[in-house]
């Protein structure tokens, strides 16, 4: 299983954790919090690598994602 939704993840712990804040600060928990989350989904979103569109860059990536899996397995 890949692991994709890495950035996505952190970006909404991050904006909850902003949300919160902003949250407490303003007295309104609920509003912001929910924007918070809304503002790092979207960050996550916009850090995530992209996928290389020639042929011979994806071949490249996926030997490389084999090998680090490997090395994982290994250590």
């Amino acid at each position: 299983m890949k692991t994709n939704s890495k950035h996505t993840g952190l970006g909404i712990a991050l904006g909850a954790a902003l949300g919160a804040v902003a949250g407490a600060m303003a007295g309104n928990m609920g509003v912001w919090l929910a924007i918070g989350v809304a503002i790092g989904m979207a960050l996550g979103v916009a850090f995530r690598r992209n996928e290389p569109s020639c042929p011979e860059c994806a071949e490249i990536h996926r030997a490389h994602e084999v090998r680090s899996t490997e090395v994982r397995r290994q250590a």
